[in-house]
């Protein structure tokens, strides 16, 4: 493990320091106001709910002025709106990608100048000045650079679907030339990159990442003037080698006189929501939460997973710090002891891909993590599970485990549902706060994310999209037979739930897609 002593010693009594002197300012109420970064159920309404069990007042905008994958969102409207109900709140949580461009969507496709982009984020000085006692929690990300233009959909420009492998590559090598000497093979491969790439397309792309590159310098300057009471970056689907790292390097040198109390750069930024929302509870309730990590056998901690940049223990390490928590080395005195479901070889594999395969097959250091969790729930520990074997989806042979040795309810958070950043930094939001939950509550959470991560993701959506093998559709939008999709998803849902679910009452369950596109579920009851 990272030397707890040398990551911590310096910034424990500052970070205890800084929760005591945020909590003393008299809160005029439980009200948190929370903007996301889009409308997706995960990112707005399920990160939310995780907070509003604890008996907040979570306030969050009218879902139409915020973006999905095709509506940009409406920055303006957000100022507006949050203006008029910032009165009265403890806090708020604040994605700058929505303030500042819309959307996280928006901020990849934009073409807004950076003299609206200047001006909007002023906004935050405002705001601060005008309510002064307001604690701003606010994130941010460093553009995405995805490793193909396969799966980008709408989400990116359409230029990335043609060039996004070649674009990936060329900026892979120019972020290794700027830390190591590149052989003579990779200098005529970036050569051979860059006129393969239009020059158009490359100038569009890297002009809108250094408006998003500059803006980011701007918010850490607003961290600097005690604009925020914390800012967290986080480095949206990346690699140890590629045009996101390389900007995440800078700007975590540009902002290197900032403690880990006032701000981090991290790998990831679908979980920095919830991250944020729950350092925004630990610092109204003055708490300092103490996780303890267990990783499974084989590359364990040391894994560097999927749409990442560095390993999985730097990851964990660092949310925890951003939310306010304190990593132990012993389960004993812990608050959250998570468990974190890695692969022997350190791979990631994605939940739907045909090899190895997601089907329940028991592998290498299945039985052995299924073991872990059995004992330290045995002991009494409060175990919170980081499932992240699978990219996008469960892990169907650790649940089929956790479902046969009655487990599933005997932890007391749960994550799987996405990239392996985002799960471990969504379980632990959640693990925090589940410790001042009744169980009902703590049940109710881990329900949404069996339903979402186990069964729909893993599960339900391979069964349809092979059932729809050879039928034709865009496969970017459903919108044409989304009913149809919905229908035969619910049904084959609430199957799953008759077969690996306790017999609670669990209503009527249904499968809706709130972006029009198999990815982005929700799932209703």
């Amino acid at each position: 493990m990272i030397s707890i002593k040398k990551f911590l010693k310096s910034i424990l009594v500052a970070g205890i320091s800084t929760l005591t002197i945020f909590s003393s300012v008299e809160a005029s109420g439980e009200k948190i106001i929370f903007i996301p970064h889009d409308s997706r159920p995960i990112s707005n309404k399920q990160s939310a709910e995780v907070v509003q069990k604890l008996g907040y007042e979570v306030v969050t905008p009218p879902i139409e002025l915020l973006g999905n994958e095709k509506n940009f969102g409406e920055p303006d409207k957000l100022w507006k709106w949050l203006e008029q109900n910032a009165d009265g709140a403890v806090t708020a949580v604040i994605s700058s990608d929505a303030m500042l461009y819309g959307s996280l969507v928006a901020s990849r496709k934009h073409s807004i100048d950076e003299k609206t982009i200047a001006n909007r984020i002023e906004n935050f000085e405002k705001i601060h000045e005008k309510f002064p006692y307001l604690k701003m929690f606010t994130f941010a990300s460093i553009m995405r650079t995805p490793r193909t233009g396969e799966g980008v959909g709408s989400e990116e420009t359409d230029y990335y679907k043609q060039y996004g492998a070649s674009i990936f590559q060329y900026t892979s090598l120019l972020d290794k030339k700027e830390t190591e000497k590149l052989t003579k093979q990779e200098k005529k491969s970036l050569k051979n990159l860059e006129n393969s790439i239009p020059k158009e397309a490359l100038e569009d792309w890297m002009k809108r990442r250094s408006k998003n590159f500059n803006a980011n310098k701007k918010l850490v300057d607003l961290t600097r003037k005690d604009v925020f009471g914390y800012f967290l970056l986080g480095r949206d689907d990346n690699a140890p080698y590629s045009q996101t790292h390389m900007e995440g390097r800078h700007l975590k040198e540009y902002a290197k006189d900032l403690g880990k109390t006032r701000m981090q750069t991290v790998a990831g930024i679908d979980e920095l929501a919830l991250l944020m929302l729950t350092r925004a509870v630990n610092t109204i309730t003055g708490d300092v939460p103490f996780v303890y990590t267990q990783y499974n056998i084989g590359t364990g901690e040391k894994t560097i997973p999927a749409y990442s940049d560095e390993t999985i223990e730097q990851s964990i390490q660092e949310a925890i710090i951003s939310t306010g928590g304190y990593p132990v080395p012993k389960p004993d005195n812990a608050n959250v002891v998570l468990l974190v479901n890695t692969n022997i070889d350190g791979a990631t594999y994605e939940s739907l891909n045909a090899v190895p395969g997601n089907y329940g097959q028991i592998r290498p250091g299945t039985i052995e993590f299924a073991d872990m969790v059995s004992e330290n729930v045995g002991k009494g520990y409060p175990v919170a599970i980081a499932d992240i074997a699978f990219a996008n989806g469960s892990d169907n042979a650790l649940m089929n485990q956790l479902r046969d040795r009655a487990l599933l309810f005997k932890i007391r958070a749960y994550g799987g549902w996405n990239t392996p950043t985002n799960s471990t930094g969504f379980v632990l939001g959640t693990a925090m706060l589940a410790t001042r939950m009744n169980y009902w509550d703590v049940d109710d959470l881990l329900i949404t994310r069996y339903l979402d991560d186990w069964a729909y993701q893993s599960n339900v959506r391979r069964i349809v999209l092979n059932q729809m093998n050879g039928f034709r559709y865009p496969k970017a939008s459903i919108t044409d037979i989304e009913t149809q999709i919905e229908a035969r998803s619910t049904k084959l849902l609430n199957r799953f739930i008759e077969d690996n679910l306790p017999p609670f009452d669990f209503g009527d369950v249904r499968v809706v897609f709130p972006w029009h596109r198999m990815f982005e579920s929700d799932v209703l009851r």
